[in-house]
């Protein structure tokens, strides 16, 4: 069957049978995008240009604002255009380029978080051997290899997926171009992309996450094995703010791709699609930098006032 959909493109349906939700998802969609912009922008030059954060923890951390502002920013854009106006259209090339993006950039952070769980692991449980093992040659490796899955991961599932035989309505039931809506959007045969989809869940999901789990087992021993309470408080404090982005992003992602098929979890799984591109990227600049007394003291050494002495 021929694809219908390519000459004309897409509707991106998103929340339009609730327009009034969508003047209010407008604004926080916009206030979520602007606060991703200024936070992941700042740890950025904070990363860049502080020497005192020039380490592996902080190198990871560069890498994750700069790929939240490439993966916000291929969405936002459009979706303030649909959630704005009657205009709900997305052209085939537009859908294809923000389908790529969105699985490359997707697969990255999946694998850059568990990276982030390795180096967290090292820091707690072999703190003397630490300088030693992450060292920087390794973290731009590790980096490398995290970047070059999520552009291989894009290649191989992109095109199959944009070559299912849509359906004439061409309306997508998202707000984005992604693999599962547009899988439901086919009026053929979906197995060979299901199938595609479950293995690359198990494999970018459940592994990477598997991986962070057991990082944290051992770092959980490790601070149990640690006799004082200041010990133990450092420790954790080193890995909170780790811990909750993976949190935020993987409760939400694993909403979205392994929900089951039916109009509840199909409605409530755009919501969470809605969290994870753009509310995460807006938090977790907030969470690296409120409770990170390092990066408290940098911003203010980069405004030209010394925090250090002012700071418990």
């Amino acid at each position: 069957m021929a694809n219908q959909s390519s000459p004309e493109g897409f509707l991106l349906l998103g929340f339009s049978e609730h327009p009034g939700l969508e003047k209010i998802l407008f604004l926080v969609v916009l206030t979520s995008y602007l606060l991703t912009l200024v936070g992941n922008t700042l740890i950025i030059v904070l990363s860049v240009l502080d020497p005192r954060l020039h380490s592996p923890m902080y190198f990871f951390l560069c890498n994750l604002s700069f790929l939240d502002l490439c993966f916000t920013t291929s969405c936002v854009p459009q979706m303030l255009v649909n959630l704005g106006g009657p205009k709900k259209t997305i052209s085939f090339l537009g859908c294809s380029v923000q389908l790529f993006i969105f699985l490359s950039l997707g697969t990255t952070e999946c694998i850059l978080l568990s990276v982030m769980a390795f180096d967290r692991y090292v820091a707690v449980c072999q703190p003397l051997h630490y300088a030693t093992i992450i060292r920087p040659r390794l973290c731009r490796q590790l980096a490398s290899v995290a970047w070059v899955i999520g552009l291989v991961e894009s290649v191989v599932q992109t095109p199959p997926t944009l070559r299912l035989p849509f359906c004439p309505h061409r309306q997508v039931d998202d707000f984005v171009c992604e693999v599962p809506s547009l899988i439901r959007l086919s009026c053929g045969d979906t197995s060979y992309s299901e199938i595609q989809m479950a293995v690359a869940s198990v494999l970018i999901l459940i592994v990477p996450l598997s991986l962070i789990l057991v990082s944290y087992g051992a770092i959980a021993r490790a601070v149990l094995r640690i006799n004082s309470a200041k010990g133990r408080r450092k420790a954790l404090g080193t890995c909170s703010s780790h811990l909750t982005v993976v949190i935020l992003f993987y409760s939400s992602v694993i909403a979205v791709y392994l929900q089951p098929r039916n109009p509840y979890a199909q409605e409530r799984g755009k919501f969470f699609g809605l969290f994870y591109a753009v509310g995460t990227p807006s938090l977790n600049p907030l969470v690296y930098t409120l409770r990170n007394k390092e990066v408290k003291r940098a911003f203010r050494r980069l405004l030209g006032r010394d925090g250090d002495s002012r700071e418990n």
